[in-house]
C-alpha cells in the first residue's frame, strides 16, 4: 500500500535521492540494504546480470552508483559473471562508480574486479553503515578524464600527431583500442581541433542501447510510430547539426541498423522512423571500438562496406602497458587533481613501489590507473608508499623482466624442486602467458595473439596440447 501511494504522489525528497542501482539473487540481502539505505539512496534492485543491463538501457540519466554481487546466477558459485557485469556496466555509462560487494572475496578477485573499473570491493558481510559511507565518499568524488592527452612516449606522440593531421578532414574516423584506453578522449579532441568545434558534439554508446531503440535513437521517429511516441522527436544525427557524432562500441550495431548508417555516411539522407521524408545530416561520425572489427568481418557480424567506409582514417590507441614512462606522467597527474578535489596531501611512491608501477601491464588502462590513485590518495595521502602497500592494488602479477631477477626465480625453484622437469615448467609458463593475454583482451584471439606476439593459427595450436605433438 506505501508504496502505491508513494507512486502516485512522488515527494520531492523521493525525487531528489540519487539513484543505486542493487544487484544480488539473495532476496534477504536485496531487501536488507533496500532497507538499510533507502533513506538516503533510491534502491533499484535486480538479481542478475541480464536484468540489470536491461534496466540501465531503460533509464535516463543512468544510475551512477552501482552495488553488485560477483556470484550472480546462472553461475552463482563463480565470480565470472560479476566480472561481466562490470563490463557491460562500464561500456554503458564509463562514470558509474561500482561497488562489489561479494562473499568471493580472494583478493585474486577483488583485483580482477579493481582491474575491470569497480570503484572498490567489499566483503560480505558488510556493515550498511560502512556501505553508505563508501557511496557517500564515491558520490563526492568527481571522476573526471583528462582533458588532454597525457605522456611523451613514441605510440602517444604518434597518436597527437595523427589526430592534428585528421582534425580538419569531414571523414568519418575509426578509432580502435582496448576498454579503458582513452578512445572518447581521442574523439573528443579530432572534434575539439576542428572546425567544428564549437558545434555540438554528441557521444552515443551503442553496447548501452537495447537492438530495438537504436533506430529511433539514431534517426528520431514521428508521432504514432510506436506505442508510446505521443510526439515526434528528433534523433542524434539530427541534434549533432553539422558538429561531430561519436558512435562508441560500433562493433554491437546490429547488421540492419549498419545498412541504414552507411547510407547516412555516404549521402547524410536518413529518415525519422515512422515517416518518408526524407533528411539530410550535417554531422561527422567518428566511430570506436574494441572488438576485431576485420575478425567480426569474417564471422558476418560486421558489414565489410560500412567498415571501409569508417576506417578510411583510422587511430590505434594503445594499451598502457605500451607507453612506458607514461604510466609515470599519468601517475602525477591524476595523483594532483584527486588530492586537490578531495583537499588531501598527495602520496609518493618509494622507489621499489615506482619500479613495480612500471612493471605492472594495467589490464583496465588508464581508467584503472585512475581508479587506483583514486584508492591511494584515499589510504595513503601524504604518505609514502611501498611496493608491499601498493601490490594489493593491482590484478595480474607480472614477472620483471630483468634476466637477473627471472634467473634468481629460476635458481631458488631448482634449489627446491625435487624432480624438476623443463618441459613441463615451460609449457606451464607459456600456458599462464596465453591465460594471462586472453584475460587482458578478454577473450579476443586476435588481440591475444598479437600481445603474446605470435599470430593466431600459433596461438591456436599452443593452446591445443595434442597440436603440439
Amino acid at each position: 500500500m506505501k508504496n502505491e501511494v508513494a507512486n502516485e504522489t512522488p515527494d520531492k525528497a523521493q525525487a531528489a535521492k540519487p539513484q543505486l542501482l542493487l544487484v544480488d539473487d539473495d532476496p534477504l540481502i536485496t531487501d536488507t540494504l533496500a532497507f538499510a539505505l533507502g533513506a538516503d539512496y533510491e534502491v533499484l534492485a535486480v538479481e542478475s546480470r541480464g536484468r540489470a543491463v536491461e534496466l540501465v538501457r531503460q533509464l535516463a540519466p543512468v544510475p551512477g552508483l552501482a552495488l553488485i554481487d560477483l556470484g550472480l546466477p546462472p553461475t552463482p558459485h563463480s565470480p565470472e559473471e560479476g566480472f561481466r557485469l562490470i563490463a557491460d556496466l562500464l561500456a554503458h555509462s564509463p562514470a558509474m562508480k561500482i561497488f562489489v560487494l561479494s562473499g568471493q572475496n580472494e583478493a585474486a578477485n577483488a583485483r580482477h574486479a579493481r582491474a575491470l573499473g569497480a570503484w572498490e570491493f567489499i566483503a560480505k558481510p558488510a556493515n550498511p553503515l560502512t556501505l553508505k559511507r563508501a557511496l557517500d565518499r564515491a558520490r563526492e568524488q568527481a571522476a573526471p578524464e583528462a582533458a588532454e592527452l597525457i605522456g611523451s612516449s613514441a605510440p602517444m606522440e604518434k597518436l597527437r600527431s595523427q589526430i592534428a593531421q585528421f582534425a580538419a578532414s569531414p571523414f568519418p574516423v575509426l578509432i580502435e583500442g582496448e576498454s579503458g584506453s582513452g578512445k572518447e578522449l581521442v574523439a573528443h579532441s579530432l572534434h575539439r581541433l576542428s572546425s567544428r568545434g564549437a558545434r555540438p558534439y554528441l557521444a552515443l554508446n551503442c553496447a548501452a542501447l537495447a537492438p530495438t531503440l537504436i533506430e529511433a535513437t539514431l534517426f528520431g521517429y514521428a508521432k504514432g510510430a510506436f506505442t508510446g511516441a505521443t510526439a515526434a522527436k528528433a534523433g542524434y544525427f539530427e541534434d549533432a547539426q553539422d558538429g561531430t557524432l561519436f558512435l562508441d562500441e560500433i562493433g554491437e550495431l546490429p547488421l540492419e541498423m549498419q545498412a541504414k548508417l552507411l547510407r547516412v555516411i555516404e549521402n547524410g539522407e536518413f529518415q525519422r522512423l515512422g515517416e518518408t521524408q526524407r533528411r539530410v545530416s550535417r554531422a561527422r561520425v567518428i566511430a570506436a571500438t574494441n572488438r576485431d572489427l576485420r575478425q567480426a568481418l569474417r564471422q558476418g557480424s560486421f558489414r565489410a562496406d560500412l567498415y571501409h567506409r569508417l576506417s578510411v582514417l583510422s587511430l590505434q590507441v594503445a594499451p598502457l602497458r605500451e607507453l612506458d614512462r607514461d604510466r609515470l606522467a599519468l601517475l602525477e597527474h591524476f595523483r594532483r587533481l584527486y588530492a586537490r578535489q578531495s583537499g588531501a596531501e598527495p602520496f609518493a611512491l618509494d622507489d621499489a613501489a615506482e619500479a613495480r608501477w612500471l612493471r605492472y601491464a594495467f589490464p583496465g588502462n588508464v581508467r584503472e590507473l585512475r581508479n587506483i590513485v583514486i584508492r591511494l590518495i584515499t589510504k595513503y595521502a601524504g604518505q609514502r608508499v611501498s611496493a608491499a602497500e601498493l601490490e594489493p592494488e593491482l590484478d595480474l602479477e607480472v614477472a620483471a623482466a630483468d634476466p637477473g631477477t627471472l634467473a634468481e626465480q629460476a635458481q631458488r625453484q631448482l634449489e627446491r624442486a625435487a624432480g624438476f622437469n623443463l618441459d613441463e615448467t615451460l609449457m606451464a609458463w607459456e600456458r599462464a602467458y596465453i591465460d594471462a593475454a586472453l584475460r587482458i583482451t578478454r577473450g579476443n584471439m586476435s588481440q591475444a595473439a598479437k600481445l603474446l606476439g605470435v599470430n593466431r593459427t600459433t596461438l591456436y595450436s599452443r593452446m591445443d596440447p595434442k597440436e603440439q605433438k
